[in-house]
């Protein structure tokens, strides 16, 4: 039975790794089908909108969805893409899992985080922003709510018993942010409780990121708030390779958008060398949510194998290959 998704290629080196992508989950023969539709600046010249109607119905329908990296201008009072999905589908997880990779430019080897996000508000709800008259003060609220807290952490509990991780750390910064860190940190302490067979143990922000630094393995599920979790994606990332290794899945109770983390490239665009690997990797973890686990792992074997021996892969690998004979490498592994 063959499933539709959404699939979004994105500005700049978006087509060109989203092609390849497609190209390996037809190797995989996942019976997928896809439906394309536009957002970023492509489809803000084609439709006067970043995010046209067609496209949230075509989400709203598929329930799940295939991003490239998309471009927001900057200083034209666009909103943030992405930011606007997560809040127009409710997608409150954020999940982004690290690996350390022979082959890759990795600081770390056995690495194996995951970072799950909390995606919808904190900081970045910036509610009541407000810019002074004189320009000299700005303010906004950080929205912190019982709901948000409780479902995230308790996907961070379940992804941790499903996935068979051992350890679920709770990080936050309550010994300040009293109110709205207090009020996450006292809720996850509760949901963690109807989990005994998984060790709970709590870090405050600054001494996790110094922990991570120093010795990684020691981590195994992070969850927290939206901003910390930004932060400290990105920092794990850093530490196997950086964000061309880095997948990340927006999940919701109705929808999910999986996409390559890092951005559109511009400079590179065209040139037929950009790293397939973060969107080829968001779309294992997009097979595992629709119930294809054997594919998924098939196709994690079939990159890190292409990966530590070098075969075809890109420049920023150490590779002299492109997307093209990257993926056919991997393709053939498949």
């Amino acid at each position: 039975m063959s499933k539709i998704i959404s699939v979004i290629s994105g500005d700049g080196i978006g087509p060109e790794i989203m092609k390849a992508t497609t190209r390996v989950l037809d190797a995989l023969d996942c019976g997928l089908e896809y439906e394309y539709v536009d957002a970023g600046l492509g489809a803000l010249e084609k439709h006067g909108d970043l995010l046209p109607a067609p496209t949230l119905e075509s989400i709203r329908r598929n329930t799940v969805a295939l991003k490239g990296p998309l471009t927001t201008p900057i200083g034209m009072g666009f909103r943030s893409i992405n930011v606007t999905l997560r809040e127009i589908f409710d997608l409150y997880a954020n999940v982004r899992p690290v690996v350390s990779m022979p082959g890759t430019k990795m600081h770390y080897e056995n690495v194996d985080i995951i970072t799950v996000r909390e995606n919808t508000e904190g900081a970045y709800l910036a509610a009541d922003a407000q810019l002074s008259d004189d320009g000299n003060t700005a303010e906004s609220k950080m929205v912190i709510t019982r709901k948000g807290s409780e479902r995230v952490t308790r996907y961070a509990f379940e992804l941790a018993r499903r996935a068979g991780r051992s350890k679920v750390t709770l990080v936050h910064k309550a010994n300040i942010l009293k109110t709205v860190s207090g009020l996450f940190l006292d809720v996850a302490r509760d949901v963690a409780k109807a989990y005994p067979d998984i060790a709970c143990e709590e870090m405050i922000v600054d001494a996790t990121c110094m922990k991570l630094v120093m010795h990684p393995q020691q981590f195994d599920v992070i969850v927290t708030t939206n901003l910390f979790g930004d932060i400290i994606s990105d920092l794990c990332a850093g530490l196997v390779g950086g964000l061309g290794l880095a997948p990340g899945a927006n999940i919701g109770s109705d929808a999910a958008i999986f996409e390559a983390v890092h951005g559109s490239a511009p400079d590179i665009a065209g040139k037929k060398i950009a790293n397939p690997c973060a969107l080829l990797l968001t779309s294992g973890q997009m097979l595992s949510h629709l119930g294809m686990v054997d594919r998924s792992e098939r196709l994690h074997a079939a990159i890190t194998a292409t990966i530590a021996a070098a075969d075809r892969t890109t420049p920023d690998l150490g590779g002299s290959g492109n997307t093209e004979t990257f993926t056919d490498a991997i393709i053939e592994r498949i």
